[in-house]
């Protein structure tokens, strides 16, 4: 029976561009699954895989390394490297073959620089540009079929590099009108409606993703007690562990969102996530309160803790090693990154260049 720390549900943010004591004091104790970068943590191409060496070390199991490289303004490379074109530029322009591309140069890039996990792709459907939703830019299509066919040809030359793919952000934001990083969206939608719609993606490529994202979303017509669905043991047990018999690891939008921290709390929200059937609480920014946290998921009843902890290792045992690197490895992936993007037209409010 596993000694269970309950770092082995967080993937966890670091403060800066190299670890400080106090951090590295915290991973030793805690031991978590994985961590989390952000512009924050990324400045030149060495000192970002330094990190990532860094954050390995660190650990005694090897750790997901994961980070949001979507593409467009979603694209936490930038800080160094050419932006790439967002989803939805490469889905208005509609060559399949350039979103391949885009797929296996994030795919080499990520793995470049220690990564092994990719937070994308966004599996939302587009269906108003002004929803304030935090999607702007970032949908693969107007439709479930146009998401499904763009979304997959990413995932799967991605994956083909080693960087496995997390698709999101289940139940859906796409009819959302309140951004979660401030506040809690509630949605009247029925289940039928959702099936028809936001969860299409979702099932047609649940058997290839390899983690979904729970996003903070509350349907009540689904889950009458209101919870968001990132703590709704209907909406993560019942629906994607029961309903669609979703394999894979779940994994929580970031739990230090307005959404839940404004209602929720920290440590019990986590602790609810984890009895509601997710496998993993993504802590990015409130750092100082992983030990707190590690310390109630611990306390979780044993049998939930081995569940979710069999797809956790079972997550881990597909973990891709880093690929050598050099600067000029990466200077060649920056290069066609910028071949690419100057083969998408940018269009602008008025539809011109």
């Amino acid at each position: 029976m596993h000694n269970f720390t309950g770092g082995e549900f967080i993937v966890m943010g670091v403060p800066g561009l190299t670890l400080d004591r106090q951090t590295v004091d915290i991973i030793k104790r805690v031991q978590p699954a994985g961590f989390i970068l952000f512009a924050r943590n990324i400045k030149e191409p060495e000192q970002l895989r330094a990190l990532t060496d860094e954050l390995r070390k660190s650990v005694d199991q090897e750790p997901i390394i994961t980070i949001d490289q979507e593409g467009g303004r979603v694209s936490r490379l930038k800080e160094f490297a050419v932006e790439p074109p967002s989803a939805k530029q490469l889905t208005d322009h509609g060559d399949l073959s350039l979103i391949k591309e885009h797929g296996t140069i994030t795919g080499k890039l990520l793995r470049l620089f220690g990564f092994n996990l990719n937070l994308a792709p966004v599996l939302d459907v587009l269906v108003n540009e002004k929803n304030e939703n935090s999607l702007k830019g970032r949908t693969y299509g107007t439709t479930p079929d146009m998401v499904v066919q763009n979304a997959t040809a990413f995932a799967e030359a991605m994956k083909a590099e080693g960087i496995l793919c997390c698709g999101k952000h289940y139940p859906g934001y796409s009819f959302a009108n309140v951004d979660p990083h401030n506040d809690l969206p509630k949605l009247q939608r029925t289940q039928s409606e959702l099936e028809g719609l936001e969860w299409q993606a979702f099932m047609a490529m649940k058997d290839m993703l390899d983690m979904i994202m729970v996003g903070h979303i509350a349907y009540p017509m689904i889950d009458p007690s209101g919870l968001p669905a990132s703590l709704s043991r209907t909406m993560v047990h019942k629906v994607l562990r029961e309903q669609w018999q979703f394999k894979g690891c779940t994994i929580t939008d970031d739990m230090d969102m307005g959404a839940i921290k404004t209602g929720y709390g920290g440590a019990q929200a986590a602790s609810s996530a984890l009895k509601a059937g997710n496998d993993l609480m993504l802590v990015c920014h409130a750092i100082k309160s992983v030990p707190e946290i590690a310390t109630v998921l611990k306390m979780t009843a044993p049998d939930i803790l081995q569940t979710s902890y069999a797809r956790v290792k079972a997550l881990r045992s597909r973990l891709s090693k880093p690929a050598p690197f050099s600067l000029k490895a990466f200077e060649e992936l920056d290069k066609q990154t910028a071949e690419m993007t100057a083969k998408v037209p940018v269009k602008t409010e008025a539809g011109k260049r």
